[in-house]
């Protein structure tokens, strides 16, 4: 089988795009989506997109973490699909509907490189509660934001549990791999784990890092973790939207909302998009 492919990167989280009017005999399955994501035996990705059509709306995506699991929203996905959904003439550059993983969501390409997403209302907020890791308790805050998602402030965080003035303050030196992975897999989110992330402030702006479920390694950007830790930084911290994040591939991410009754509404995440290179695949 052939099957043609578009690389697309969301601020450095990157996908392999399948596109089923292209690829009409496609049949994908976890061990194979494993496998063309491997960044060593594989084309490389944090996961796989399927684009299709949808009777309800424009499109329809399908998304898939590396591993070959599924059924969680991935914010920069659904901008890389609107940007190749742009690219291939099947919608321009006013607001369209589409459906992600059998949801509606919306969204629009505004320009060249930047593309906007409209979340669904967040479930879950949890503020401030405790959690064992890396033998200390650390504050941390969750919201499920389509995705389960963990954020933790590195200020918040010992390097050395014996030593209490040792707080870290550079997220470059953050060990986001060995903390992200132990709390991923804690039985406090138990049995489907979360994803993690950490962040510190900066002039004008929020640095996030992030470590992903179902791709199990730190990725380059996490958009609905980024908007988790938006949403999270107003309740915690009355920081105001729109709130600029700089990802761990030097990239700008911004997330916008309104707050109604303490309710979250018009959640936006914006930031670029672009097609890396097209290629096929034989299998």
């Amino acid at each position: 089988m052939r099957l043609l492919f578009t690389k697309l990167s969301g601020a450095g989280n990157d996908f392999i795009l399948f596109d089923k009017k292209i690829n009409p005999e496609l049949e994908l399955n976890s061990p194979l989506i494993a496998k063309i994501c491997n960044r060593r035996t594989g084309i490389g990705a944090d996961g796989v997109l399927v684009i299709s059509n949808d009777d309800r709306t424009t499109f329809g995506m399908h998304y898939f973490n590396a591993d070959g699991t599924s059924g969680s929203l991935c914010a920069n996905g659904a901008r890389c699909a609107l940007k190749y959904a742009m690219e291939s003439g099947l919608i321009g550059m006013q607001a369209v509907s589409f459906t992600a993983n059998n949801i509606l969501y919306s969204g629009q390409v505004l320009d060249d490189k930047q593309v906007k997403f409209y979340l669904n209302e967040p479930i879950g907020l949890k503020t401030n509660f405790k959690i064992k890791v890396a033998k200390q308790l650390i504050t941390a805050s969750f919201l499920d934001t389509g995705s389960p998602h963990v954020v933790i402030k590195i200020s918040d965080v010992l390097k050395d549990p014996t030593r209490p003035d040792t707080f870290y303050s550079d997220l470059n030196q953050f060990p986001v791999y060995e903390i992200g992975k132990e709390i991923r897999y804690s039985k406090n989110f138990a049995p489907e784990g979360t994803n993690v992330n950490f962040i510190s402030q900066a002039e004008g702006a929020i640095r996030i890092r992030s470590y992903e479920r179902g791709v199990e390694d730190e990725t380059l950007s996490c958009g609905t973790g980024t908007v988790a830790a938006a949403v999270i930084s107003y309740f915690n911290e009355r920081i105001e939207p729109p709130i600029k994040f700089i990802a761990k591939s030097g990239d700008v991410l911004v997330v916008d909302f309104k707050i109604s009754n303490n309710k979250v509404h018009d959640l936006s995440l914006t930031g670029p998009a672009e097609i890396i290179f097209k290629g096929e695949l034989l299998i």
